[in-house]
């Protein structure tokens, strides 16, 4: 028996002979082209080719595979006509004399860089979209052939799996997904929880010659895989995948039931998303809202800012899509490790206490004002609340509301129509912001606690340094004390709270998180009927103090 090691992203045990995947990889000439025109048409052309591909396959994925891969298919035909890679290729091949495939796959790759630089998972996954479109329109350039699809039911493995090519799987041939690469927040990871599919990555080894054809057991909650398993390893996985099924079955049932604990307490689940793509995961999951739309995407990738049209589009997509649930939608948190060429923003020595988020906003109000005006131009499309981050100060949410409502009254003044019930909401990120929230709270009618940077800002601990180790402790007594600190002051003038951060989906601190009466969690959408389990298996009326007194404290 071989067993090797990768990191499960969709659980469930599946068990059959191990196929590999192989793609045919793209020719690109490098020598410098003799006529650019004629490369800049065969771009042209393969661009427009692989745009009516995308929205066959998106047609044929909506029938077979759902909303989600449908929805991603699409989103790839707007990637393949993004002006930003266009330009960038047009650039490539004139000024450069590079081939249209060397062009399209250097664009893709400069863009993707960009996302693969940030430290926010959900951003960073967008760069497998981005290469994926680049590849397929230069696989359209060099006549490249799809993979052979296998002769029946298999378990799956490939360096990496696009997107595209998940959503194109034959569902009924495909038992498990193994790569040896890839993203815990990408697609590939995404699709396969939403269409039931185990799947394990960075599984280094899988594609070992000697191992195709081979019987093989994979485990995608643990991120086993055992080839040609012993008797007892075949009887403890198969008995593993029983259970497996069955909660998975119990998962299915907590859809349309509410979060409420066994002693009555009521706490909403919503979703946190990096873009309109993600929305079908919300859905799926049966999230009740989505409670941190990153807006960031539409800046990145990109050479100039996105105008107002742009990301009214953006916004109102995922405002219909999502009907009456509430979408709150987070103003632009760039800076910090989101860093972007046409900001010019200043090099700083400490980027994460320099100019980002809302000091941006504030400091040029006019790209500040162009977002405000998508804002309020979709909030009529659905449930809108905007939430602005970064917020250390009273004056700062004075100003930002000041703004907002000179853009309502400008819209108005248009007759463009605006919705009434715009809820104005904070992040709270910084101690600062923690320790004013009772001024806070008589401003704004939600908080969302961004437990990621209120962590690195309160004990002092990089979030991006992975060597700080145990002195990074999620669970740190200061940190616990400032959310039931920041709950109380919030409630005491009528003030939601919710935590959209890491710790949101931590099962381990649910009762700590309903002894002190958060009234949201915002979580990654397949976080929220594991989470709404846990609430309704917890019954904290008996022991809240004792409970509240433990988790509190520092212990000697």
């Amino acid at each position: 028996m071989i067993t090797i090691r990768g990191i499960g992203v969709s659980p469930g045990i599946a068990c059959g002979p191990l196929h590999f995947h192989q793609t045919e990889a793209v020719r690109v000439q490098r020598d410098t082209v003799t006529d650019p025109e004629a490369e800049w048409n065969r771009f042209l052309l393969a661009q427009e080719k692989t745009i009516e591909q995308l929205g066959i396959l998106a047609e044929e994925a909506r029938k077979t595979s759902g909303d989600e891969a449908a929805d991603l298919l699409e989103g790839h035909q707007l990637l393949a006509e993004d002006p930003d890679l266009t330009d960038a290729v047009e650039a490539l091949i004139r000024e450069q004399r590079l081939s249209a495939e060397a062009a399209v796959i250097d664009a893709g790759a400069a863009m993707a860089e960009e996302f693969d630089a940030l430290d926010d998972p959900y951003l960073k996954a967008r760069a497998a979209d981005i290469r994926d479109v680049s590849g397929r329109i230069a696989s359209c350039l060099s006549g490249n052939k799809a993979a052979k699809e296998p002769d029946g039911p298999v378990i799956l493995a490939a360096k990496d799996l696009a997107p595209s090519e998940t959503v194109q799987l034959n569902k009924e041939k495909v038992l498990g997904l193994i790569t040896e690469e890839g993203s815990e927040n990408g697609h590939t990871a995404i699709l396969a929880r939403t269409f039931g599919i185990p799947a394990i990555i960075n599984a280094k080894g899988i594609l070992d010659p000697s191992l195709e054809g081979k019987e093989a057991f994979m485990d995608g909650g643990s991120g086993s895989i055992y080839i040609d398993p012993d008797p007892e390893t075949k009887e403890v996985l198969l008995r593993k995948k029983e259970e497996t099924e069955k909660q998975t079955q119990l998962m299915q049932s907590l859809k349309g039931k509410p979060a409420v604990s066994k002693d009555g307490q009521r706490i909403r689940i919503y979703c946190n998303i990096g873009g309109p793509e993600d929305v079908p995961a919300v859905l799926e999951n049966d999230g009740e809202g989505i409670g941190l739309f990153r807006s960031e995407f539409l800046y990145l990738g990109r050479e100039d800012y996105p105008d107002e049209e742009t990301q009214f589009q953006a916004y109102r997509k995922v405002l219909t899509a999502m009907g009456d649930r509430e979408v709150i939608i987070r103003t632009m948190d760039i800076g910090a490790d989101k860093q972007i060429d046409y900001f010019n923003l200043p090099k700083e020595e400490n980027p994460a206490l320099g100019m980002r988020a809302l000091r941006i906003c504030l400091d040029r109000p006019e790209i500040f004002r162009t977002q405000l005006r998508a804002l309020y131009r979709a909030s009529v499309y659905g449930n809108l609340g905007i939430m602005f981050p970064m917020v250390a100060s009273v004056w700062e949410v004075q100003e930002v509301k000041t703004r907002c409502e000179q853009v309502k009254q400008e819209l108005i003044a248009e007759g463009i129509p605006v919705s009434e019930s715009i809820r104005i909401g904070i992040m709270v990120e910084t101690p600062a912001a923690a320790l004013m929230s009772d001024r806070l709270a008589q401003l704004v009618d939600f908080f969302s606690v961004g437990t990621n940077d209120l962590t690195q800002y309160t004990l002092a601990c990089d979030r991006q340094n992975s060597s700080l180790g145990r002195f990074r402790d999620t669970h740190h007594p200061a940190v616990l004390r400032l959310l039931k600190l920041i709950t109380e002051n919030a409630h005491r003038y009528g003030t939601e709270v919710s935590i959209c951060g890491e710790l949101a989906a931590d099962l381990d601190l649910m009762e700590f998180f309903l002894s002190i009466g958060i009234d949201e969690l915002s979580v990654s959408p397949r976080s929220v009927l594991p989470l709404r389990q846990k609430v309704r298996d917890t019954d904290v009326s008996s022991c809240k103090e004792k409970l509240l007194d433990a988790i509190m404290s520092e212990q000697p």
